[in-house]
């Protein structure tokens, strides 16, 4: 749409990158470009950060993003551990034992409780102390993508809390302004999926008796259907529940957890009802604005993968804007946001459906299925869990195996090990390393190896010594990006690089070679 009055007098601020959103996405990619030292403008029509609780679960992958923003620390002192996801309430229930399928391929085990009111302030104060600012009760009024034009830029226009303009003129433009994203509605992109048909609820309370506090708990049951995260010791936990009804009281809801489960509880700190939607957008690029979190995806909040997945995009996307911004990497690498994270999305959009499919309907026949799943989950959780299939279930739960296919088409020598595409594995430091948000050259076990010809800013070769679980080889030189993802695998001759395949590796990855 277009404002009915000129803005041609107004004063206009001039930054790189404009957020439109400050939730944990915006505010993820707000800090991800303040460290490293690209300008960004935050806005949100919100007077401050979220007061209530909303998204619970932050996973193991997303507490390795936190860890590299010097974090992870203040989250894990302040959440209250999951360690393991819980199927049933009785003395024999089991599931999967996260810290322990976890262990060994994640410095962060377990799944961290710790509310999205907490990492927005928990952001917000890091964006703070670093110099960075967020423009609260700021409307989007008009947004425009002139990129195309010489010298053109992303323009926005927006609304001030006082009723006062502002304009904005930026590089590129971010979406992170929620599921009723108005940057995605000024883009006209369809917003493709559905909405599930059952109505759940949602309720924080406290003195709950009869559930764990180290364990997401699972109670499939012949009328409903309830998920327990503890918020903290003494039962304090949120009840997520399918409701018998379109419309459900809070007396009703708990009532009916009560009569099927034997939850009694304490005081309610906060209710609401909801309804699940699947949808993912037609496209997450065009031109200099992108969407990330809820602007490009929602899902179910049953697995605590959603915040987890915005967060993600986030640092993702402001790791590649500020390689571009630095001329670091080439401009045409923006295209592989999109390709990297909307499959992302779809596949967990996807899975998320799917089990709505068994745990989201009402009715006798959705019963037995719910309560099919909890059986089964008695016999085959102590089985999978002493396989490798365990072991991939507590990547993909924690999102530490997201696996992103590069480069389009024919896969070249450097991309065929197994290791490319996913986020380095943890061996001695080498995720700290990273802590410099740059790209590297890591070795594992192999020594010394001479320099290759290569940008100066790319740090290495350093050897973090064999990797015990063997998924890093001795025999090649790894090209690792600022957001741990492994680039390139190169084969070593020797302590000498094959220069030829990593001197392909690098402009596959749109890497700005010294002097071009």
């Amino acid at each position: 749409m277009s404002p009915a009055y000129s803005v041609d007098d107004l004063p206009v601020t001039d930054t790189d990158v404009l957020i439109v959103g400050a939730g944990p996405t915006g505010l993820m990619a707000a800090l991800v470009l303040n460290r490293r030292g690209v300008p960004a403008v935050v806005v949100d029509r919100k007077a401050g950060p979220t007061r209530e609780s909303r998204a619970l679960a932050v996973q193991a992958r997303t507490m390795e993003v936190y860890d590299q923003l010097g974090l992870a620390g203040t989250v894990a002192e302040k959440a209250n551990a999951a360690l393991r996801i819980q199927v049933g309430g009785s003395a024999r229930a089991v599931g999967p034992n996260l810290a322990a399928l976890q262990d060994g391929f994640t410095r962060f085990p377990g799944i961290q409780i710790f509310e999205q009111s907490h990492n927005e302030e928990l952001l917000v104060a890091a964006l703070t102390a670093g110099g960075g600012d967020v423009h609260w009760r700021h409307r989007l009024l008009d947004l425009q993508d002139k990129s195309s034009a010489p010298e053109g830029r992303v323009e926005a226009l927006l609304e001030g809390p006082d009723g006062a303009l502002l304009r904005v003129r930026a590089r590129w433009c971010i979406g992170a302004d929620g599921a009723a994203s108005a940057v995605r509605r000024e883009l006209n992109l369809p917003f493709e999926g559905r909405t599930d048909d059952a109505t759940f609820w949602v309720a924080d309370v406290r003195d709950v008796r009869g559930v764990p506090d180290d364990a997401v708990n699972i109670r499939p049951g012949k009328q409903t259907f309830t998920a327990v995260f503890p918020l903290g010791p003494g039962g304090h936990v949120r009840l997520l529940g399918l409701a018998a009804r379109d419309t459900i009281t809070q007396d009703e809801a708990l009532a009916a957890v009560a009569g099927e489960f034997g939850l009694t509880h304490g005081p309610v700190e906060w209710f609401s009802t909801y309804r699940v939607h699947h949808r993912v957008s037609a496209k997450f690029r065009v031109g200099s604005i992108f969407l990330a979190g809820d602007a490009a995806h929602v899902h179910s909040p049953v697995g605590g993968q959603g915040m987890n997945t915005g967060l993600q995009d986030a640092h993702n996307l402001a790791m590649l804007l500020a390689d571009v911004a630095q001329n670091r990497v080439d401009g045409r690498a923006l295209d592989r946001y999109e390709r990297e994270r909307r499959p992302v999305a779809l596949t967990l959009v996807n899975v998320t459906d799917r089990a709505f499919t068994v745990i989201g309907r009402r009715g006798p026949s959705a019963a037995l299925l719910r309560n099919a799943f909890g059986a089964l989950a008695f016999g085959v959780f102590p089985v999978i869990t002493r396989t490798p299939l365990g072991t991939r279930l507590g990547g993909y739960i924690g999102q530490y195996r997201i696996r992103y296919r590069y480069p389009a088409g024919s896969r070249p020598d450097w991309a065929r090990d197994s290791a490319v595409g996913l986020r380095i594995p943890p061996v001695a430091d080498n995720q700290r390393a990273l802590d410099t948000m740059t790209w590297q050259l890591h070795v594992y076990g192999a020594g010394a190896v001479v320099r290759p010809e290569t940008p100066e800013w790319i740090d290495g070769p350093q050897d973090f010594g064999a990797d015990p679980h063997g998924r890093l080889r001795s025999d090649r030189l790894y090209l690792v990006r600022p957001d741990h993802f492994v680039a390139a695998s190169i084969p070593l001759r020797g302590n000498v690089v094959d220069a030829a395949q990593l001197r392909d590796a690098l402009t596959a990855h749109g890497v700005v070679h010294a002097g071009r």
